[in-house]
């Protein structure tokens, strides 16, 4: 039994990372523990490339979180030898009347968000690897782009250990017990005990919280890499992230970046409740095939051979809002981040969030939205 460390973190992705970074950072002793490799690609937090966008359609509360996150991304690359954080601008596209553009626009206009409304016309004109429905509707804000995850992540993890943080990989939380201010974590190779655990394990949420177990759904996701006809159309200078509202459902997509092709995959792909330990990781005909329905409409220029494909996780609460509170039979255990498929992006404040709740039980950052007494807990 080891007992030298304040808190432990199970889980180190994009937020068990960025938790043992501040919680570091603030000369706590933190223990991370990772069952994979960092930076593996069997959770939530890999695929080369995540969107980070202000105009926030899910809910207006959420820009004051975005405008916190962009500024600790940018203190996260001081000193790398490339940027974490690529502006390209981001395209919210629906209809009038839709959930994606209604939305964006009510919080850009909530927050004094600098934007622009285009009509189908004129979003074809000035972004030409778009051909939009005649209906379409878009919010251009300017100060949305892409993260990249893998390296994020390592950032994270190499600050948190040049800080004392001790980082582990390839060990796996089994279970723990908590109670008097004190929680014991075992894992495969042994057992450690601290004041404080922060769960941050992502669609293994369900088998570490008993809480969350009847709130929290596993869902496979199917990203996409398309052959392109004209790539000058799909550069990051000349192609915004997008979030696509549209008859064959709701899409995201990235200029071409790091790899050959398009990129996009669309939210809740084929609605597949799953495992993570057992997700099947092969892309099918039908997973290219939810996905060319909208690439051959409204991307023809980057309608080729699929080059490559990923496999992704989300953890789905039933409102797809985020959960970060104090577990209800155990105050000494912080669940973090069953975040819905949209929380790669926050990684960097909800780990400020997380040093905040471990050191002083409380925090400046608005969470009332993300608080897990919304649902009936047992």
């Amino acid at each position: 039994m080891i007992r030298d460390f304040d808190v432990i973190v199970a889980g180190v992705g994009g937020m068990g990372s960025a938790a043992a970074y501040h919680l570091a950072f603030r000369g706590l002793r933190v223990l991370a523990l990772e069952q994979h490799d960092l930076g593996h690609g069997f959770g939530s937090s890999h695929g080369l490339t995540r969107i980070i966008r202000l105009a926030y359609f899910e809910d207006p509360s959420y820009v004051p979180l975005l405008r916190r996150a962009f500024t600790l991304w940018r203190e996260l690359e001081r000193g790398l030898d490339e940027p974490l954080l690529h502006v390209t601008g981001g395209l919210d596209v629906g209809y009038a009347g839709s959930q994606v553009f209604e939305g964006s626009l009510r919080s850009c206009r909530e927050h004094a968000l600098p934007h622009e409304v285009l009509d189908a016309s004129a979003l074809a004109s000035r972004f030409p690897g778009w051909q939009p429905a005649a209906n379409a509707m878009a919010v251009y804000q300017p100060d949305a782009g892409f993260l990249t995850p893998e390296r994020c992540i390592q950032a994270y993890v190499d600050r948190a250990r040049s800080l004392g943080a001790d980082v582990r990989a390839r060990e796996r939380v089994r279970d723990y017990t908590a109670s008097g201010g004190t929680v014991r974590v075992r894992t495969d190779r042994g057992e450690y005990e601290a004041a404080q655990l922060v769960l941050t394990a992502g669609p293994w949420m369900p088998e570490l919280a008993p809480a969350l177990r009847s709130l929290l759904v596993p869902e496979r996701q199917v990203l996409g890499w398309f052959d392109i006809a004209d790539r000058a159309r799909f550069a990051p200078s000349a192609f915004p992230v997008f979030v696509l509202e549209a008859d064959e459902g709701i899409y995201y997509g990235f200029p071409e970046y790091g790899v050959p092709g398009f990129k996009i995959g669309r939210y809740h792909h084929l609605h597949e409740r799953v495992h993570p330990d057992t997700v099947d990781r092969v892309c099918h005909a039908r997973d290219e095939t939810a996905l060319r329905d909208a690439v051959s409409r409204y991307f023809p220029a980057a309608n080729g051979a699929m080059r490559s494909s990923a496999v992704c996780l989300f953890t789905n609460t039933p409102d797809e809002h985020f959960i970060i509170d104090r577990a209800p039979d155990a105050p000494e255990v912080l669940l973090v981040s069953p975040c819905s498929g949209h929380g790669f992006k926050f990684c960097s404040v909800i780990g400020e969030i997380c040093a905040d709740l471990v050191q002083h039980g409380t925090t400046s950052h608005d969470i009332a939205l993300i608080g897990l007494g919304r649902f009936a807990v047992p």
